[in-house]
């Protein structure tokens, strides 16, 4: 990998890193109380489409005390593991997949506004560029 890519996706490794290390602190109060995400879900279910009203139905609400612990716990192991560099590559994959469940579970990526809005597209791109090239990069604990 050529030197500047590679110092390239040490940026967008460490921005991500802490967009999620603060989507983590947004987030801490969801350990005491699952009733912000279960009010969220609850909003959600009224307004999306038929798959992911299934979904959060299925999945999401019969979860919500699990989802509520460990959703703020891998937000925050994601920002400790691409600020240092351990793992970047298991790590933005994992990402991807909890950040998918939840644009699929709120209905966002089936709107047109997806497409603009910075949590989408940006977010997914760059977890898929780090889970294919992040690895063995400069100022990595583990290269």
């Amino acid at each position: 990998m050529a030197r500047r890519h590679a110092w390239g996706l040490v940026a967008l490794r460490l921005c991500l890193g802490v967009f999620f290390l603060f989507e983590a602190i947004s987030k801490i109060g969801w350990f005491t109380s699952s009733a912000i995400l279960r009010s969220r879900f609850a909003e959600w279910v009224q307004q999306v489409g038929p798959a992911s009203r299934a979904y959060l139905q299925i999945v999401c609400i019969p979860g919500v005390e699990f989802l509520a612990r460990v959703v703020p716990a891998a937000e925050f192991a994601t920002a400790i593991a691409l600020i240092l560099g351990g793992y970047t590559r298991l790590a933005a994959v994992l990402a991807l997949l909890m950040v998918l469940n939840f644009h699929f579970a709120s209905g966002v990526m089936f709107q047109y506004s997806y497409l603009t809005n910075g949590y989408g597209l940006p977010v997914l791109g760059g977890l898929i560029a780090l889970a294919l090239g992040g690895a063995g990069l400069p100022l990595s604990v583990k290269k």
